[in-house]
């Protein structure tokens, strides 16, 4: 499989790329659903210490993402019977995701410099962590979990509908291999 997209399937890099921030935006959805959840220090700590590090890295990908396209390649065609509200639609959804990717990202590491918190969660003090709901970042990175998980939902039911209603092959062409 080529690196690069061809006309009618993404390249390795491409489907590399968002496969694997899909696996670890779930990890993080979790990992801070279970971190606001908790009330014992330490497991909140516990849940933020995986938490944290993973946003890094979905940051990282989101970028090498952006960049990737921008620079080095081209998305398919659109499917030729796919009406053009749904090709907007996508793309829409896609866009969404760069910005909630990013603005949770900046709402989380606010929340971080803010609250003291990264001493803690990353072991170079033992002081308790502080309550989050203090810090005016925490309000968007709330909400903009709850929109991840909606554009998750949009994205992964709009792929299974064209899997398994439409038949169009749009799955396929973000797998591995031949179509």
């Amino acid at each position: 499989m080529p690196a690069k997209s061809t006309r009618d399937h993404y390249g390795s890099i491409a489907i590399t790329i968002h496969w694997l921030s899909a696996l670890l935006i779930i990890i993080l959805l979790v990992s801070g659903f279970r971190a606001a959840s908790t009330v014992d220090p330490t497991a909140k700590a516990q849940a933020l210490s995986v938490h944290a590090p993973l946003a890094i890295l979905i940051l990282l990908l989101t970028l090498a993402r952006i960049v990737w396209w921008w620079f080095a390649d081209n998305r398919p065609d659109p499917i030729a019977a796919m009406p053009g509200w749904q090709d907007f639609s996508a793309r829409a959804v896609h866009v969404l995701f760069y910005v909630v990717i990013l603005g949770m990202t900046a709402s989380g590491i606010g929340m971080f410099v803010l609250s003291g918190a990264a001493d803690i969660v990353f072991g170079a003090t033992d002081a308790q962590l502080p309550d989050f709901t203090k810090y005016k970042p925490r309000a968007p990175h709330g909400i903009g979990a709850r929109a991840m998980i909606a554009l998750f939902i949009l994205h992964a039911g709009a792929a299974l509908y064209h899997h398994f209603i439409k038949r169009d092959g749009l799955l396929g062409r973000m797998w591995f291999g031949k179509k």
